[in-house]
């Protein structure tokens, strides 16, 4: 009830915002609008039609402009579509107005010829701290730090230092961490706004910071950076370069959009599909995005049909085999997908490290084990009941067992070898693994059913 009440009220304060801009009432347009949260200017302004878009850009100052686009989640494709369309000095001003991290993850986003007119456009020094990011590697900690931060040096007071956070606070991304530097720009030390504050004025920086400060390193992987203000609840790391030099800072709020994004792509690879589908995009695009995996996937599933057919002998003499298959092979598919995602979510946490790898393989063996021992006995009764045959039953039973403790063995090692070979381990995806899994469950279900023909 609550949701649909905040979505009613939505609706109409969008209504309310349309039929202000279709009478042209500029003023009353901007003070309802700005009265609203960065999300649902966002949310209103991405939902709107290209006419009602170029109202806003004359309705809005770049700097207004800049805090919808902060805010805004957009595929990487409509951000290109979107800037074609607006004035490339407003662009540039837009931009300009933006955190420098935000700024480059969108210009990484447009063509090259975009990002060259916008920066030759805007004011020198917002293009040269944009310049000094973009040339990072992406996806490491260096294209995704800000450099709006406050630092102030070891050998200055607390009232020295309360000074110069008033004079940065305004441009910084967060002032609840203050980082301290030596005389070299080197990281030495961290004091919160809270330890400013309850401080003396006369109290020297150095001797309140905190010294044993965490930081990740300029090519870190962003996984890595993800994982670690997880694990250690920060709002902000900063970022050093490998001489200890403070070059920025990554907020808890990129992370998000990290932990958001690294999210969709290891599901996207589980699905084999090679970037996730939106529902706005046409059927031909989705179908160009799918048909590469499912064209290698059915090449897969031609091996599983010319295994069936080398025992075609045997499904011959005794039909009622063929009944099974299905159900074998996709409880085998199952466990082993099962186990797949347990593999791949330990990996992508860092639960799983070097020294419990083999632990989490014996616990996956002890795991089919138990649960390929319970399904064969399950199996073997239904067969049973069923169509009163205990032997045929009894292989069943035997090669679900087989089957399942085989398939969550390899649903489990197979991406931990992937990642050892500092591979994405979600690429062991949900269907190669199901189809991996068909074949092995065939084999052992077919190679007993041979091995024991004579008494079936």
């Amino acid at each position: 009830m609550i949701e649909e009440k905040v979505m009613n009220e939505k609706e109409i304060n969008d209504e309310l915002l349309l039929g202000l801009l279709e009478s042209d009432d500029l003023e009353s347009f901007r003070e309802e609008f700005l009265a609203q949260h960065p999300y649902d200017q966002a949310t209103f302004y991405a939902k709107a039609e290209q006419e009602i878009r170029h109202q806003l850009y004359q309705y809005l100052s770049p700097k207004e402009m800049a805090d919808i686009f902060e805010a805004i989640e957009l595929d990487d494709d409509e951000y290109e579509d979107l800037f074609k369309e607006i004035n490339v000095h407003y662009a540039a001003d837009l931009l300009a107005a933006m955190y420098t991290d935000d700024a480059v993850d969108i210009l990484n986003k447009l063509n090259k010829d975009q990002v060259a007119a916008y920066l030759t456009i805007m004011d020198k020094e917002s293009a040269r701290q944009i310049k000094d990011l973009l040339h990072y590697e992406e996806y490491t900690a260096g294209s995704i730090m800000t450099t709006e931060f406050v630092s102030i040096p070891e050998n200055s007071t607390v009232r020295s230092a309360m000074n110069i956070l008033r004079n940065a606070a305004p441009n910084a991304e967060t002032i609840y961490y203050v980082f301290v530097v030596d005389e070299d720009k080197r990281l030495s030390g961290i004091v919160t706004l809270r330890d400013l504050i309850i401080s003396d004025e006369d109290t020297l920086i150095r001797s309140i910071m905190n010294e044993r400060v965490v930081s990740v390193s300029v090519g870190e992987d962003q996984e890595e950076v993800a994982r670690m203000i997880k694990d250690y609840d920060f709002l902000a790391m900063p970022v050093i370069d490998f001489q200890n030099h403070l070059l920025g800072i990554i907020t808890v709020d990129d992370i998000i959009d990290v932990l958001d994004e690294e999210a969709s792509d290891d599901y996207s690879k589980l699905a084999a599909v090679s970037d996730m589908d939106t529902f706005d995009r046409g059927p031909f695009t989705a179908a160009k995005k799918r048909l590469p995996w499912l064209i290698l996937l059915t090449f897969l599933g031609m091996l599983t049909a010319n295994l069936m057919g080398m025992f075609e002998a045997t499904l011959d003499k005794v039909a009622l085999l063929a009944v099974f298959i299905p159900l074998i092979a996709g409880m085998a598919g199952n466990s082993g997908t099962q186990a797949l995602a347990v593999a791949v979510r330990g990996i992508a946490t860092g639960d799983i490290e070097e020294e419990s790898k083999m632990k989490l393989l014996l616990r996956e063996a002890g795991t089919g084990l138990i649960t390929g021992v319970v399904c064969g006995l399950v199996v073997v009764g239904l067969v049973y009941f069923w169509k009163g045959e205990l032997l045929i039953g009894a292989l069943v039973g035997t090669a679900v067992m087989g089957s399942i403790f085989v398939a969550t063995l390899a649903g489990s090692f197979i991406p931990l070898l992937i990642h050892r070979l500092n591979i994405d381990p979600a690429v062991a995806s949900g269907p190669f693994i199901t189809t991996l899994n068909d074949i092995i469950s065939i084999l052992i279900y077919l190679g007993l059913a041979t091995t024991f023909l004579n008494q079936l």
